[in-house]
């Protein structure tokens, strides 16, 4: 039977964009096994043209975090499911033990009851047992912590987030500024905007400007507001930041994946607090420098040739497949 599989390597002397390129290997084997090949060739083009437009975002009945996109969502991941290995023990442990005094010592089997009001073995047990298990917690959390406060490298990349009712403002703090604003998209714009994929760009979460960054580049957030309490937040990168009136928060993030990526405010803000998203196009490093060129003096000649590029993009991913 024929295999395949896919390798990203790095080629030596190309640009940003072209940094990975993507090696199909095929060995031979029988006619059924090379059409399995070429399907799966063609299932796993499709799903990576797919990422690309759909990074991060909810999905019916999700019941756990989205995909991480950043280094420090990875290790919050990492410290749920660390969590979860007390968690559930101790869960299940305390349940069995209510089973269990339920039926050993209910009135009709235990008609007297004890009257022992101490067990020195016990409260030892039950007092040491807690505060061991909170260090195996504490230690962890305190490094994430820590970690979600300190940039693993300097910022190359400040963006000022200013939260209004009910929008976003955005300002690139750079030598010469750019700054646009950010609302929900309007059903009746999804044209002007060439946004009709509403896979790509859902009710309720697309907005009419994306925030662009480049990938793998460390990016500081500061958070404000100029009305009432709002608040940034992305899942998909583990960050989320009160923005308070007259006060500057300050947070950051390294997205390591391409892609499309949704938020939303997460302070109640009033009447059309649930028409507030956040989104965030991380892009290749070539891309981001075009459209910040562009963006300059044209944001909306920007972004569709932004677009235009993805989508290029896209459909080579897309033909190589077939």
């Amino acid at each position: 039977m024929g295999r395949v599989w896919f390798e990203r390597r790095k080629l030596a002397g190309e640009s940003p964009r072209r940094r990975s390129d993507l090696f199909l290997h095929i060995y031979p084997g029988d006619d059924a096994g090379m059409k399995k090949n070429l399907i799966t060739l063609a299932v796993v083009a499709l799903s990576l043209s797919a990422g690309a437009a759909l990074a991060a975002q909810p999905v019916d009945w999700q019941l756990s975090f989205q995909p991480a996109a950043t280094p420090i969502m990875e290790e919050i991941r990492w410290f749920e499911r660390y969590t979860l290995w007390f968690i559930a023990p101790i869960t299940l442990l305390v349940l069995a033990l209510l089973a269990w005094v339920i039926v050993r010592y209910r009135a009709s089997v235990n008609p007297v009851p004890s009257r022992t009001s101490h067990n020195t073995v016990i409260e030892v047990i039950w007092t040491v047992g807690p505060v061991v298990v909170l260090l195996f917690l504490a230690i962890p959390s305190f490094q994430l912590l820590t970690a979600q406060h300190t940039p693993d490298e300097d910022p190359a990349l400040t963006i000022k987030a200013t939260g209004n009712q009910w929008n976003w403002d955005y300002e690139y703090q750079l030598d010469e500024p750019v700054s646009f604003n950010s609302a929900m998209l309007q059903e009746g714009d999804r044209a002007q905007f060439g946004k009709e994929d509403m896979a790509a760009y859902p009710r309720l979460l697309a907005v009419d400007n994306e925030v662009v960054v480049p990938v793998d580049t460390t990016v500081r957030m500061l958070v404000t507001a100029s009305d009432v309490l709002h608040a940034f937040a992305m899942p998909a990168f583990g960050i989320k930041v009160d923005a308070v009136p007259g006060r500057v928060n300050e947070t950051w993030f390294k997205a390591t994946k391409e892609g499309l990526y949704y938020g939303q405010c997460s302070e109640l803000c009033g009447k059309d607090h649930a028409f507030m998203p956040i989104a965030i196009r991380v892009v290749a490093a070539d891309q981001y420098e075009g459209w910040l060129q562009t963006a300059a003096t044209d944001l909306d000649g920007a972004y569709r040739t932004l677009m235009a590029e993805i989508e290029e993009q896209k459909t080579e991913v897309a033909a190589a497949g077939q």
